[in-house]
């Protein structure tokens, strides 16, 4: 018998291999298909980019003498790398001329720092990348915004270029493809040709293993009932867990960026089960997906249509009259609009307020901004105004360049280049089922935040007939950040904080825009900072910060109770008034974006 696997047979590879180009011609096919019917849109577009490198180019030759010093340094840099291994070759112990970021997995594998070769080129990867982009960064004469871009760019470059993301340069690949016979080669090309079927011709890179996962069966389980419905969002009360439970019910306002389960995924890190078993009347809104029908959704129906009318069947489901909110992200950016213009009615219905890493004040938006100057806005408008909505890919194609090593290439890697199936991993199958953006509501939110930051100034922004002014929002309000947030910089964050006009508890969390968040109260992990003083700079805050061990979930427990009211009876939904309209998590949170 045979001791070779059957996959190992010359039958079976050219099986396998005429199963490659028959897929192959298909995908080629899709593609072609999709051409002749898409507008071709991209974020990035092909041409901010190409005009973002032009005009660096020529700000680089407007100054001959410094690019020849830069070239000169690089060359030196190099040398002492080729001199370094000539030593090391000769028996001699030298220490690297460039090393790898503590946090940088890619050169994890042994034989990148053991084996002359391949130190080599990591060290010559790394001086060089390093070169580029600190080459780029000097660049003078250059917009502020072009700047920006231009070093963004640039890092996705160097990024793309790591010798890692290349089957020859990368040991773990030729390893892995030694051992199998070519067998891992050919999986990896399988599942690259796999992931184009799906996106149609378009790279749709699989992070997760989507087979292992069902909203409602195995994430977003958490007891409870929809028990209000419109047209924009659906209300879940959840079940109680204790006999008693706090006075004010509590309102969750998630992002419609994406879906609401990232706080009740499984019951081991769900926030929303842990609240309800603290004694907490729970209710979340579940948006829709909205399509093409949907288009005409503005900003102001977010608050009108939904927040207000969530509030309304609140109190009408259990009879109170005042509550306490949570608003995270895009959520918590309404959620503050709302309470400014409640306090301009006069309303005093919301007696507390949670924001979870939530930008307010949008003068230094991160790396988002590379992706809100005019050029950019008036395509995505252009293409939003054909389409009615912007698709959920372009989101993820966003998020995923701004973690480019850990949402790309890494899996590029494990899945094309070692040939392996991806984790089954629930952050990630959520992070997949993205939603669409509504054509009024996103441009109106994009020009008016980000780009003219007009939420921070008095009377900026006008929503309901009203002017908005976050400094006459007294409710007081418990402020999360997380430290390594490349969405909603803590900074930035910290900055808008300071822009509410009543009592803020700013805490600041470890990780980042999701894990930070997503930290159970049994996590021994990354920690948090809390501080009385609200200086102006953020820097100063966390200078004077108190440092905790374990997540803040018990910290904001603690001060969510001291707001929430005395306990009561444990509320049942099926004993409010509102009727039963579905069991959580509803049908809205089911429907996928194909798009």
């Amino acid at each position: 018998m045979s001791t070779e696997s059957e996959s190992n047979e010359p039958g079976e590879l050219a099986r396998s291999i005429a199963d490659l180009a028959e897929r192959s011609q298909r995908v080629v096919q899709r593609f072609l298909e999709r051409q002749a019917t898409s507008d071709a849109f991209q974020i990035p577009d092909p041409r901010v980019i190409a005009d973002a490198f032009g005009k660096m180019a020529q700000a680089m030759l407007a100054d001959p003498h410094k690019l020849a010093q830069a070239q000169l340094r690089w060359w030196q840099q190099m040398g002492e790398v080729w001199q370094a291994q000539l030593r090391r070759a000769a028996g001699e112990e030298v220490e690297p001329v460039a090393e790898a970021e503590p946090g940088d997995r890619r050169f994890k594998d042994d034989a990148w720092n053991e084996e002359l070769v391949f130190d080599y080129i990591k060290q010559s990867y790394l001086v060089s990348s390093r070169w580029l982009q600190e080459t780029v960064a000097d660049v003078q004469g250059l917009d502020p915004k072009t700047k920006e871009k231009a070093e963004f760019y640039t890092r996705q470059w160097v990024d793309a270029l790591a010798p890692t993301n290349f089957v020859a340069l990368n040991p773990t690949v030729l390893r892995e493809a030694s051992e199998t016979k070519g067998e891992s080669l050919l999986r990896g090309l399988k599942h690259l040709l796999g992931d184009l079927e799906r996106g149609s011709g378009q790279l749709k890179i699989s992070m997760t293993n989507e087979q292992a996962f069902e909203v409602g069966v195995n994430l977003a389980t958490t007891p409870g009932k929809v028990v209000f419905q419109n047209e924009l969002f659906q209300l879940i009360q959840y079940a109680p867990s204790t006999a008693t439970v706090h006075k004010r019910p509590l309102l969750i306002t998630p992002p419609w960026i994406n879906k609401f389960y990232i706080l009740d995924l499984k019951p081991k890190n769900s926030l929303i089960k842990w609240v309800v078993d603290q004694g907490f009347t729970v209710f979340v809104i579940s948006w829709v997906n909205p399509d093409k029908e949907l288009s005409g959704l503005t900003f102001e129906d977010y608050m009108t249509r939904g927040q207000l009318q969530a509030i309304e069947a609140v109190a009408a489901q259990t009879g109170e009259r005042e509550l306490t909110m949570v608003g995270y992200c895009l959520g918590g950016t309404l959620t503050a609009c709302l309470l400014a213009w409640m306090a301009a009615q006069g309303d005093d219905r919301v007696k507390a307020v949670t924001f979870l890493t939530c930008m307010l004040d949008f003068s230094e938006p991160g790396e988002l901004g590379v992706f809100i100057d005019d050029e950019q806005l008036r395509l995505i408008e252009e293409h939003m105004d054909n389409k009615g909505y912007l698709e959920a890919r372009h989101m993820q194609q966003v998020f995923s360049l701004m973690r480019s090593n850990d949402l790309v290439w890494s899996f590029v890697v494990n899945n094309y280049l070692l040939g392996r199936e991806p984790m089954a991993f629930d952050l990630l199958f959520w992070n997949g089922d993205s939603t669409r953006m509504p054509r009024m509501m996103h441009s109106f939110y994009l020009r008016n935040m980000y780009q003219k930051n007009l939420l921070v100034q008095p009377g900026g922004i006008e929503l309901a007939g009203v002017p908005i002014d976050l400094g006459a929002v007294r409710t007081p309000a418990y402020f999360l950040s997380t430290k390594e947030d490349h969405i909603a910089p803590w900074r930035s964050t910290y900055a808008g904080a300071k822009r509410l006009g009543g009592q803020v508890r700013f805490v600041l969390g470890g990780s980042g825009h999701i894990a930070g968040v997503v930290n159970p109260a049994s996590s021994t992990k990354y920690g948090y900072w809390t501080g009385t003083r609200r200086p102006a700079k953020a820097e100063d805050w966390l200078e004077a910060a108190t440092q905790h061990d374990g997540s803040w979930w018990p910290d904001w427990r603690d001060w969510l109770a001291k707001k929430s009211g005395p306990m009561v009876p444990a509320r049942d939904p099926a004993a409010g008034t509102l009727p039963i309209l579905d069991d959580a998590p509803g049908s809205f949170v089911k429907t996928r974006a194909a798009d």
